[in-house]
């Protein structure tokens, strides 16, 4: 029988993706000792299998794409990409799935690193089992944090599991370009990756349950996104749903609702998360199994005030970036109520994930650009600002044309009329991704329209659009 290790720490992590790695160092830094337990890679799924190669499969596909727009150089970039080389890119981005250095960074700030499954095992108690069985008991004087990020949810359809479906995790790690690949959904990972694997060379079809893409973000988004994907070859279908799936002699074949029956040799299905928290003991604490956990701002689960839930598993913006924010709120807390000092947990402070429901900003990688922070026309409407929405063509601003011949694109300002500060920004186009941390800036800080007046724009750049916005809304 294997004797149980029993140590104890301030704060015992769950999980070691970008948001426990920033939890565990805040907590260091605050000189609590911390422990981090990780079942998988440390650094989690952004470092391995979303976030890093995703965009390193998609910086050469943009790259090409913009070289193509440019007079002089288009003529240079017509032929096929490297696909081999673009596949050793995003291998060297995963550290080719190795954690080395991410444990050595965990090493240098003084967390103690636990390999195996954590499950939580009543009140500030983690129990681990490591992989060569050996037991592990944790107690947290001050805190656990769930920090064991998402998983992607797949829909229930019947044999599904014997045609083996494409996740984001094989989407993003496949070594070799399918011929044809079905995507299945509309949203971020489905846009993404049709862009990368139509422009390796497959043949994409999409399947969108909805009516278009993007959905969460301003309608003009997923059109100007569905109409260049349709250009680039991807055979796009909306309001398209799937009845049955199926592999014959390898081949995936899926019928959908309107009796179509598609074609491929891989299937994506990018359909949502569901939070990874199905087996990490929460029924030991009076929780569900596989819920999401709910929080207030500082991260803390509703009814237990020892217990952090931070990153996806709360549900509140699943997000790298907006998870680290969280984490280094969390982190800041949990030293706050360990140290006996004041939180600042108002709107804003530094104690308080505000940004969560004001700032959230994401860029969508495709071809062109998608990129927005706050609240689109309709979730400021149902929020029930009183807001005024000012649109832009892209193309009228100097700087866009020098960045691409037949630029398109558009931007959207979405401006509360009563208080005179932005709610939300909106942007589509080649290069955008670079221009919303301004916009961030701005919504975030709840800066005066009045006061962006005297924000001025370097000439002649694409952020120049600043200047139009402002403009149509005086004029408006």
């Amino acid at each position: 029988m294997t004797e149980t290790e029993t140590n104890a720490y301030d704060v015992v992590v769950l999980g070691a993706g970008p948001v426990g790695e920033n939890v565990a160092d805040r907590a260091r830094a605050a000189g609590l000792t911390t422990a981090v337990v990780e079942s998988e890679l440390v650094g989690g799924e952004c470092s391995y299998w979303a976030c890093m190669p995703s965009k390193a499969l998609l910086r050469p596909v943009i790259a090409r794409a913009d070289a193509r727009r440019v007079p002089g150089l288009r003529q240079s970039v017509q032929g096929p990409l490297d696909a081999s080389a673009v596949l050793a890119h995003r291998d060297y981005y995963t550290s080719h799935w190795k954690d080395d250095g991410q444990v050595g960074w965990l090493d240098s700030i003084g967390a103690d690193l636990y390999r195996g499954h954590g499950r939580l095992a009543g009140p500030r108690t983690v129990t681990v089992t490591g992989p060569d069985g050996a037991e592990h008991l944790l107690t947290a004087r001050h805190a656990v944090a769930v920090c064991t990020g998402s998983r992607a949810s797949l829909p229930k359809l019947p044999g599904l599991d014997e045609v083996k479906p494409w996740t984001s995790r094989e989407a993003t790690s496949s070594p070799s370009v399918p011929g044809r690949l079905i995507v299945v959904g509309g949203g971020v990972v489905a846009t993404e990756m049709a862009t990368v694997w139509r422009a390796l060379g497959s043949e994409v079809t999409m399947l969108v349950r909805g009516k278009g893409l993007l959905p969460r973000m301003e309608p003009f988004a997923g059109e100007l996104i569905a109409e260049a994907l349709t250009e680039a070859g991807t055979d796009v279908r909306t309001g398209t749903s799937i009845e049955s799936v199926t592999r014959e002699n390898g081949t995936v074949v899926a019928v959908t609702d309107t009796g179509d029956r598609v074609e491929a040799d891989e299937i994506l299905f990018a359909t949502g998360r569901a939070p990874r928290t199905d087996d990490i003991g929460l029924e030991t604490i009076g929780l569900d199994p596989g819920s999401w956990l709910p929080v207030d701002d500082s991260l803390r689960v509703t009814g237990h005030d020892w217990l952090y839930a931070v990153g996806d598993v709360n549900h509140r913006a699943l997000l790298t970036h907006q998870g680290k924010y969280q984490a280094r709120i969390a982190g800041a807390a949990i030293a706050a109520r360990a140290t006996g000092e004041t939180l600042l947990a108002e709107p804003w402070g530094a104690h308080a994930a505000t940004a969560d429901n004001a700032a959230v900003p994401q860029v969508v990688f495709t071809d062109p650009e998608a990129a927005a922070v706050g609240l689109s026309l309709a979730e400021a409407e149902q929020a029930g600002h009183r807001v005024q929405a000012v649109d832009v063509d892209l193309s009228t601003v100097a700087g866009a044309g020098l960045y691409a011949d037949g630029y398109k694109g558009r931007a959207r300002m979405v401006v509360d009329v009563e208080a005179e500060i932005i709610r939300g920004v909106t942007l589509v186009g080649p290069g955008v991704g670079e221009l919303i941390h301004s916009a961030t800036i701005a919504v975030a800080g709840e800066v005066p329209v009045s006061r962006l007046w005297h924000a001025v724009p370097s000439y002649p750049t694409i952020s120049e659009v600043w200047l139009r916005l402002l403009e149509a809304y005086r004029d408006a």
